[in-house]
């Protein structure tokens, strides 16, 4: 189970349309899979990222420059906050 901010799907729906628009459909499948995986990831381990000072943790995107922030909350999963460009 995991929480997702509607403003993080919003992102996430942004850039896959970016890299349908500027590199091709097969790509943009490609990301909304890596975030696929990441999740999966993290639903199962939602620790493996120290906090930050403000609580938030960050998880890299392995093969696009994306990092995932989200809070760790064992019980109900993991709460995804934002979707954020490594470069912006």
């Amino acid at each position: 189970m995991y929480w997702l901010h509607p403003d993080t799907k919003t992102e996430l729906f942004e850039a896959a349309d970016y890299y349908a628009e500027h590199r091709s459909l097969a790509v943009s499948r490609v990301f909304l899979s890596e975030f696929e995986r990441v999740r999966g990831f993290l639903v199962q381990n939602q620790f493996p990222a120290r906090a930050g000072d403000d609580g938030f943790r960050m998880f890299h995107f392995n093969r696009f420059p994306y990092t995932l922030i989200y809070e760790g909350v064992s019980v109900s999963g993991p709460q995804n906050y934002a979707i954020a460009h490594q470069r912006r």
